[in-house]
């Protein structure tokens, strides 16, 4: 029996689904074994399997003899490319290489490769019944073929040219050796196929040359015949004199023609300057002057001693007016000296329009020689192309004929691969792994069973707890819930029984509240042993989800002092816990603050203080306080209304909530809360039966079902000790 309402809402009791699991243990561990057993059996009843790898790396090869040159263009081929290796890839698993390996090592004469020479009495009835083609038929390689290439596996390696070639196989020897055989036939084609092409190559080239030869000694004649009768000498071995000295002439023209652009530039710009009036500073053909220099620095130092003056002296002042008067003459002098300079560069412009003049007409003279000779270079240039052509094919085919000649002989000729690491005969099976299986399978079925019991908890209901939460405030209990990891604390009655939380709010009568109470008057004086002590109370508000707890002190000031004493315990423990202080005596205020006479919560409410004056740190403990306040309380009563919001801001800053009310009745609580998901304590340092019946029954009534009891205790009087 679940003990859930079917229209009741629920939550899921982790602490209830962890204790079936740990209960159940040894039936857990029992199963865990038999699986971990059964997979042992498994993985020992499997025929083991061996891999083993071959690794290839394709790389540019050459005998040593071979030219630079040669070498350089294998490396910049497609050698290098993904595409290249992804064919050597399919290269290595094409029919052609399987079979010749296959007959190599005789693998149709294996049972693992080739069932079909085995046989089976369903495979002849088949075969005799002509449903099925007879295996036999077909050659050997071609039987075997297919389990060899369900144990084969070709790949490249990733972000590298070396290319992998694994196998498994039952036999570790067998793993081995078909790696390295399917390696050795590869090296072998590959070098095969290049001796072919050398040795087609050398046949072709020889009767070539010899024609080349005839046709380049033949071109170069007709060019020296032809340069002589023309007389087209050559300065630097590609151009003729006509040509080099127009270029050189064209070259100066250039010069001068850029020299002459720049002077009437800078003489433009100093002309605007003077014209407009701006100042020359900008103009580097200016500031290069000494004397604009010397002039500008004088200049400088007039300015300063006009201004440095004319701070003691009028403008009329005679000291003044001469600095000005020689300031005026220094700026003359500079506009004379900018004369000078213009007059300079413009008589750089003329001269170098001069030169580009004379410039101009040699070059006439030139490009009239150099067009005779240009007329005569248009038949030299078709003589030395055709021989230039002749020749570079010449040579290129000398180049291929030596190469292909020095590759005649087999060993000349390498691969383009190379084995980088050879498969080793394997000594532990790739598969089955004991040890990775069986640990495995221990730990599914440990998974499973767990799982399966925690459904059956669920399932059945026990695993389930009632909630009287609100809509709203299911958020704020979800994130209480992360908070709270320990397990709930015992409550009133836990020190004895294990009782849950809403236990606490249920009193079946009155004569079950005097028998409790009478059980707390006899509890042993050990602190850790009373059910009802500070510790005890402070355990239960640990595993608490609510945000605010009411401590009510019927008997007064001894009362709050253990409401006082558990806040303390709280903040000791890593609790966020703050304490209001509603007494009428203000003896939490005594007990915990600093200075007696700081804001409170009746400043607060008659609007004299801000909400974070009111908060102060206890003296003994990490805790926090409002004290009661220097206002006057029945002024402050008037607003208590307001203090409900003033408790849902602290319920979202601190993980307790704890207002002390002194000897309130049920009446006054009701104004501080409209919620009724709160913790209600009653404080009774000595338990009276009379008074506890009486507030139990007033509390239970107004729809309090959380009442808890806590008295004093030695707890208590050890903690507020210190005060002392």
């Amino acid at each position: 029996m679940s003990g859930v309402a079917r229209d009741q809402d629920v939550d899921i009791d982790l602490g209830q689904l962890v204790r079936a699991v740990w209960a159940r243990r040894l039936r857990i561990l029992t199963i865990t074994l038999v699986g971990a057993g059964v997979a042992f059996a498994g993985a020992k009843i499997m025929s083991p399997q061996y891999r083993s790898e071959t690794r290839i790396l394709i790389e540019p090869r050459a005998p040593a003899f071979a030219s630079t040159q040669q070498i350089n263009d294998a490396s910049a081929g497609p050698l290098m490319d993904e595409l290249n290796i992804a064919s050597q890839v399919q290269l290595l698993q094409s029919a052609d290489l399987l079979k010749k390996v296959i007959n190599d090592l005789k693998l149709y004469n294996l049972p693992e490769f080739d069932d079909a020479a085995s046989g089976s009495a369903m495979s002849s009835i088949l075969v005799k019944l002509h449903l099925k083609k007879n295996p036999l038929a077909n050659p050997p390689e071609e039987r075997v073929i297919d389990a060899f290439v369900e144990r084969l596996q070709v790949y490249q390696v990733p972000g590298s040219r070396v290319i992998g070639i694994n196998f498994t196989s039952k036999d570790p020897k067998l793993a081995a050796a078909i790696p390295n055989a399917m390696a050795n036939v590869y090296l072998s084609t590959q070098s095969g196929a290049k001796l072919d092409s050398n040795s087609e190559a050398t046949r072709w080239l020889e009767p070539e040359i010899e024609g080349l030869r005839q046709k380049v000694s033949e071109a170069e004649k007709k060019v020296a015949e032809y340069r002589t009768s023309h007389g087209l000498l050559q300065t630097n071995g590609t151009t003729t004199f006509p040509a080099q000295q127009l270029n050189d002439i064209s070259a100066e023209l250039t010069r001068v023609r850029g020299d002459k652009a720049n002077a009437e530039a800078r003489a433009q710009a100093v002309r605007n300057a003077l014209s407009s009036g701006e100042a020359f500073d900008t103009l580097p053909d200016i500031m290069s002057s000494q004397a604009i220099q010397r002039l500008k620095g004088t200049e400088s130092g007039l300015q300063s001693q006009i201004s440095d003056l004319q701070t003691s002296l009028l403008n009329n002042h005679p000291r003044l007016k001469s600095l000005r008067a020689q300031l005026s003459d220094i700026r003359t002098q500079i506009r004379q000296e900018t004369q000078k300079i213009l007059a300079s560069i413009e008589n750089e412009s003329k001269v170098a329009d001069l030169r580009a003049n004379e410039l101009e007409r040699q070059s006439d003279t030139a490009q009239a020689n150099s067009a005779r000779a240009g007329e005569d270079e248009v038949g030299l240039n078709a003589l030395e192309r055709e021989a230039n052509a002749q020749r570079q094919l010449l040579e290129t085919y000398l180049v291929r004929y030596r190469e292909a000649a020095s590759r005649a002989d087999s060993n000349s000729s390498p691969a383009d691969a190379r084995i980088v690491s050879k498969a080793i005969e394997p000594v532990d099976p790739y598969f089955p792994k004991m040890v990775p299986i069986v640990v495995v399978a221990a730990v599914a079925t440990l998974i499973m069973s767990a799982i399966v019991i925690m459904l059956s908890e669920l399932f059945s209901g026990r695993a389930l707890r009632p909630t009287d939460a609100a809509p709203e405030t299911i958020e704020a209990e979800a994130v209480a819930e992360e908070k709270h990891v320990s397990q709930a604390a015992p409550t009133v009655a836990a020190a004895k029984k294990p009782v849950q939380p809403s236990m606490l709010a249920v009193v079946a009568d009155e004569e079950d509240v005097i028998e409790d109470v009478k059980a707390a008057e006899e509890a042993p004086e050990d602190e850790d042993e009373n059910e009802f002590s500070v510790a005890s109370v402070a355990d239960y508000l640990t595993g608490s989800r609510a945000p605010l707890a009411i401590a009510i002190s019927p008997t007064g000031d001894n009362g709050s002092a253990a409401t006082v004493s558990l806040t303390r315990m709280l903040a000791d423990a890593g609790r966020r816990v703050i304490l209001i202080d509603m007494t009428g005596s203000g003896y939490p205020t005594e007990l915990m603050a600093e200075d007696q006479a700081a804001l409170g919560v009746t400043d607060l409410l008659c609007g004299e203080a801000a909400f974070g004056d009111t908060i102060h740190g206890d003296r003994l403990s990490d805790a926090h306080l409002i004290p009661q306040g220097q206002s006057d309380v029945r002024r402050a009563m008037r607003g208590v209304d307001r203090l409900s919001l003033l408790l849902d801001a602290l319920a979202a800053a601190y993980d307790l909530v704890v207002v002390e009310c002194g000897s309130a009745d049920v009446a006054g609580v009701s104004r501080l809360t409209r919620s009724r998901d709160i913790e209600i304590i009653l404080s009774l340092p000595e338990v009276e039966e009379t008074i506890f019946v009486a507030l139990m029954t007033e509390f239970q009534a107004a729809g309090y079902e959380r009442v808890v009891l806590m008295s004093g205790g030695e707890g208590a009087e050890q903690t507020l000790g210190r005060a002392a």
